[in-house]
């Protein structure tokens, strides 16, 4: 379906296009008659309608000057806000018969606005594709009578868009700023009349006289497809709420597919009753219930996912399933395939995070479900002790087959109950997984399944069940192919797109509560398509995976201003630069970049710790070791990241932006062994990348970690890292001088300073880098499974090292070993004078209680001592004070051996207090 009715402005010289992924708002020159004009004038700033004159205005609602021209400030030109109020009837239709909400115009709801009268007067509501409606208050929302329809027809790339108004002019967003949706039919309830009379049940939140019920089954209340509704839900009174959409007695002949419910004040979606069917659903961050439904509804329901906020709030059941009123066997009785539910660890007196709250008078058959959340999330799974909910856990009116819980709490079984345990595994194809093993279940961040997943091939075939479903092989809602990506706020569409705003957002960004009490937050979510600027004086969120750019396309540029804090609230934030897309975030001594988590920014430095968001991951298109040798593309899935996350190529040369004064702080996420998020994962970058003056603190895993590529950097602080500080493998052939290393000065967990790795290479394409001018500082950490090390070389490495000072107290691991036991001959062959070039080590001092660990027959400290100009000492005292370079070693002029390289006359990162790169900007090396 085409844009219709595209808009005209004789002060617009160009189209203007709101940016470029799916959700944004396009408003484009065309051809309709804009001479009307506008003689009334409102300094009042109310929402007094403007008096149109000849030709006659025949559109729905009546134009408001006030809210045009806060939408038009906001957008950065003229755009039309037209109000909708009271009740839309036939009388209003056009010559099509229905009322058409145009995406030329931005709409606003002002009070309930009903379309149609209860079975009279009946008619459509259209709203065309890339349409923002917006309300203002709790008391704005949108009601569809029984006998009416609406026709909400967006597409994966203009999604139709019901919000708040603080979204369109780009404002503080939170949920319960406008009322909802709410859907009316004349299909059956449990709670209508038994004797045989009219059924007219008033529906929750709405005004009197909003009624639903009936016994058409097949009711038809028309069509949803690609519908986003943000910010939304209202509670009346308890148990008299505003839903983000309500369905009370809605018929089976009413389509459903694509919908999105996002941070709602009550319920995301609520079904009264009715037989209405529904895929594509994503429901996240709403405060109360995403799935509800009671008054015995029998819908169907498939590919439905659920997660609940990612900073932790508000939240409550995935699904909460009622009968609620049914006699006898009229119990609620849906069939639902294909759901994702990811809780949090929300918790209060009053609710808590939990996964499926099956009760009162309630059936459902449910198959391939994924229920999963962190710890201190609720319970996954928990059956009321209703007798109808009971008796059904056992005559096979309530079962759940070939799903998988992997929960802390997996399940409530109330005393004297089914136990449901023992009901759960007992069903066809169910895997309950142990809560430490939850990582084996090939699960991204954002709820899709890896590759590799097992979950891919362990579902049922839901077409089994109806005709209705999809024939389906994987558990959980989101398979090989991710159906919310471009529409889905979160996921790369749902955005209003705006221009700098008075809230100090950026376009592209949301505004949010401040996440600090007064300084403006916003919001950077999905796939960002278009340039990027995340200007100084406010704090970003990163909210999931945000990507810039797509793989070698779409790409776009993420420009960083000094002083700019960006934060994550959990391991699921990160950002991802993609291949064939650029950071720039040029910082400076003065105002350095910071990315780091939300817990430091609310609490200050103290309140930081390791792993409490994810980290940053640079993509390009260098040479890995693992690339395909036969010639074809390579794309090689970085770890840490979602499935789609690639790297890997020819170009060693290429640019991925710069980093300049950055910090990246308190991040590093293990989703499983051998899959996690570094401080900074550098895969396949280019050496036209500028790094220096980096500094990675407090990290969950691996400081920097470098697959392949050929990406140089300067002036590196690598502080309190939990495992490798700097690690290397694909072939990695990059240089790095000025590299200062301490591990916590607590003795708390630590690993190596450098573990490089070739981890692939075939003959001579090994890992290869060169690094000058290393200073490590170890500490006595020391497990079963780790300790704090120095220099490990292993498994297809070379490398090229001079002028270090490698030492640390009684108690630490050793120095330095090149990993021979496991009978890796390339790193021997690099060492015995076989292969050309030879490992170098040289101009270097040891000074360790431990300084050398020979593996295997080789004698690593006869071919250290051998080399030039190196020593082995016993103290830190004979080599350090403090950061600072106190031994006379004579260092190796690295800039004879290579341009990037500066002449130096120290060994070591730091010479002294006169020449300390690291004062101003880094935090924990005092």
């Amino acid at each position: 379906m085409e844009l219709k009715h595209l808009f005209q402005a004789s002060a617009i010289t160009a189209a203007l296009v709101l940016a470029g992924c799916g959700g944004d708002i396009n408003i484009s020159e065309g051809d309709i008659d804009n001479s009307v004009t506008n003689n009334t004038t409102n300094n009042g700033g109310g929402d007094t309608p403007t008096t149109p004159t000849d030709p006659v205005d025949t559109r729905p609602g009546e134009p408001s000057t006030f809210l045009s021209t806060q939408v038009s400030e906001a957008f950065g030109t003229d755009v039309e806000v037209r109000v909708l109020t009271g009740r839309l009837t036939d009388a209003d239709a056009d010559d099509s018969g229905k009322i058409v909400l145009t995406n030329d115009t931005v709409w606003t709801l002002e009070g309930p606005v009903f379309v149609g009268n209860d079975n009279a007067d009946s008619t459509v509501l259209e709203i065309e594709e890339g349409t923002i409606v917006f309300g203002r208050t709790g008391a704005d929302y949108l009601v569809i009578s029984r006998g009416s329809q609406i026709e909400a027809m967006g597409t994966s790339d203009s999604p139709v868009i019901m919000t708040s108004y603080n979204d369109v002019i780009g404002d503080e967003v939170g949920a319960g700023q406008w009322g909802g949706v709410v859907i009316l039919g004349n299909a059956p309830s449990t709670k209508c009349p038994t004797d045989g009379s009219d059924c007219a049940l008033q529906v929750e939140g709405a005004e009197e006289g909003a009624v639903f019920g009936g016994t058409n089954s097949a009711d038809d209340s028309g069509t949803l497809n690609y519908f986003v509704v943000k910010y939304a839900g209202f509670e009346i009174a308890p148990d008299n709420e505003l839903n983000g959409i309500t369905f009370g007695g809605v018929g089976s002949g009413t389509e459903v597919d694509y919908i999105q419910v996002h941070g709602n004040a009550d319920d995301g979606v609520e079904f009264f009753g009715g037989s209405v069917n529904a895929k594509h659903v994503v429901l996240t961050g709403n405060q109360d219930d995403s799935v509800d439904w009671d008054n015995g509804y029998n819908g169907k329901l498939q590919y439905v996912f659920v997660q609940h906020a990612t900073d932790n709030s508000d939240a409550n059941r995935g699904i909460e399933g009622d009968g609620d009123g049914g006699e006898g066997t009229d119990f609620s009785l849906p069939m639902i395939s294909n759901m994702t539910v990811i809780g949090n660890t929300f918790d209060t007196a009053d609710a808590d995070s939990e996964g499926l709250l099956l009760r009162d008078q309630t059936g459902a058959h449910l198959m391939n479900f994924l229920l999963t959340g962190p710890e201190g999330m609720g319970e996954c799974l928990e059956m009321d002790t209703d007798d109808t909910v009971q008796g059904n856990l056992s005559d096979g009116d309530l079962t759940m087959t070939y799903s998988v819980i992997a929960c802390s709490e997996a399940f409530n079984t109330p005393d004297g109950a089914v136990d449901l345990e023992t009901w759960f595994t007992g069903q066809d194809g169910n895997q309950l997984i142990a809560f430490e093993d939850r990582a084996n279940i090939g699960m991204n961040i954002d709820g899709s399944l890896t590759s590799e997943s097992t979950l891919l091939t362990a579902g049922g075939d839901a077409a089994t069940m109806d005709a209705f479903f999809d024939t389906t092989t994987f558990v959980g809602a989101v398979g090989a192919t991710d159906w919310r990506e471009g529409w889905a706020f979160g996921f790369g569409g749902g955005e209003i797109e705006l221009v700098q705003t008075a809230s100090g957002c950026p376009a592209g960004t949301t505004s949010i509560t401040p996440v600090d009490g007064s300084t403006t937050t916003c919001e950077v979510s999905g796939t960002i398509t278009s340039d990027l600027r995340l200007t100084e004086g406010n704090y970003y969120a990163l909210s999931g995976a945000v990507f810039v750019g797509g793989d070698n396309e779409n790409s776009a540029t993420l420009t960083v201003d000094p002083g700019v804090t960006v934060y994550g609230a959990s391991g699921n934030d990160y950002l991802v630069i993609s291949r064939g897309s650029e950071i720039n975030a040029n910082g400076d001594a003065a105002d350095p970049i910071t990315f780091t988590s939300r817990d430091h920014v609310v609490g200050g430095l103290e309140a930081g710790e390791a792993g409490q968001w994810g980290g940053m991951i640079i993509l390009g298109n260098g040479e890995s070791t693992k690339c395909p040798t036969d010639g074809s593309s390579c794309a090689l899935q970085v770890e840490g990241a979602q499935e789609g996350a690639v790297f890997g190529g020819t170009d060693n040369t290429e640019s991925s932006g710069t980093l300049r004064y950055v910090r990246v702080m308190h991040g590093g996420f293990e989703i499983a062994p051998d899959n996690e998020l570094n401080g900074i994962t550098f895969g396949g970058v280019g050496s036209g990348t500028i790094v220096e003056y980096l500094q990675v603190h407090k990290n969950a895993d691996d400081g920097v970690e470098f697959f392949g590529g050929a990406v140089n950097l300067k002036y590196v602080a690598l502080t309190g890292i939990q495992d490798d500080s700097v690690d290397w493998d694909n072939g990695y052939q990059g240089k790095l001088q000025f590299v200062i290393v301490k591990h916590a000065d607590d003795n708390s967990d630590a690993n190596r300073a450098i573990e490089g790795d070739g981890d692939g290479g075939e003959g001579t394409d090994f890992s290869n880098p060169m690094v000058a001018n290393m200073t490590i500082i170890g500490n006595t950490f020391d497990t079963a499974d780790a300790d704090s090390e120095g220099v490990l070389l292993r498994d297809q490495t070379n490398a090229q090292l001079y002028n270090f000072v490698v030492t640390g107290p009684a108690g630490m691991g050793e120095c330095f070993e090149a990993d021979l036991s496991d009978g890796d001959t390339t790193l021997l062959a690099n060492m015995d004078g076989t292969n050309d070039p030879q490992l170098t080590f040289e101009s270097s001092v040891l000074a360790c209680a431990e300084n050398i660990k020979d593996s295997g027959d080789f004698n690593q400290e006869a071919w250290f001592t051998a080399q030039t100009g190196n020593s082995l000492l016993d103290n830190t005292a004979s080599v350090l004070n403090g950061i600072y370079t106190v031994n006379d070693t004579t260092p190796t002029d690295v800039s004879a051996i290579d341009s990037f390289f500066m002449s130096v006359d120290f060994v070591g990162a730091v010479k002294d207090a006169d020449n300390d790169w690291t004062t101003g900007w880094t935090v924990g090396l005092e």
